[in-house]
């Protein structure tokens, strides 16, 4: 439906309608297995989130001691400078937690991709997605999960639509006017070409 309004009663007439027409979708539903895997990916993608939540802390951190290192800061000899700010004793506690987690999340996201990996491995589909340029273990797997048959969709904008792709809408008098993206699918399928590098090792 183009109209934002929803209610019980343009629900219902919009059902019948599609059912009269004999254009009402064919609902995919994934197996339990495709399930749990659904959650392995969701998980895995929440810590990478999270993770960057809090290397963004610490460069906040940083930031305000005048130590500007962007990804460097991360790297062996940027570590060494961040804990040898000196902070204040609460700066300080929070700085010391957050690079304790940073730890944690890192140790379980090299668990989380390996499974993911060997996941990939598994699936003919997703190995098929891993033969293009740039496609790793997690989008492959992410879009497998997420899309289901390729053959349910009659055409590309249909899987555009599916995962919140298309543009807005908002056309008036004969005048088409499209906006930002809908961001009506999955928000893990639209941040697939942001996911981290480790998404494609």
């Amino acid at each position: 439906m183009v109209r934002k309004q929803k209610t019980d009663a343009r629900d219902a007439a919009h059902l019948l309608e599609l059912l009269l027409s004999g254009r009402f979708p064919r609902l995919w539903r994934p197996t339990m297995a495709e399930r749990d895997l659904r959650q392995l990916v969701w998980h895995r993608q929440k810590l990478v989130w999270m993770r960057t939540a809090v290397a963004n802390q610490l460069h906040a951190l940083a930031m305000g001691e005048g130590v500007c290192r962007k990804k460097k800061l991360f790297t062996k000899k940027g570590r060494v400078e961040l804990e040898g700010l000196a902070l204040d004793p609460w700066a300080s506690r929070r700085r010391q937690e957050l690079l304790r987690m940073l730890d944690q999340m890192e140790t379980s996201l090299e668990e989380f991709d390996q499974a993911v990996a060997e996941q990939a491995e598994q699936n003919s589909s997703a190995v098929l997605l891993m033969t293009h340029p740039g496609v790793g273990p997690v989008t492959s797997l992410a879009f497998v999960l997420t899309l289901g048959p390729v053959e349910r969709f009659g055409r590309s904008k249909q899987v555009v639509s599916c995962l919140g792709l298309n543009p807005r809408e908002h056309s008036s008098g004969g005048r088409q006017r499209l906006g930002s993206i809908s961001k009506q699918g999955n928000p893990m399928m639209r941040s697939a070409p942001l996911l981290s590098d480790a998404s494609f090792n």
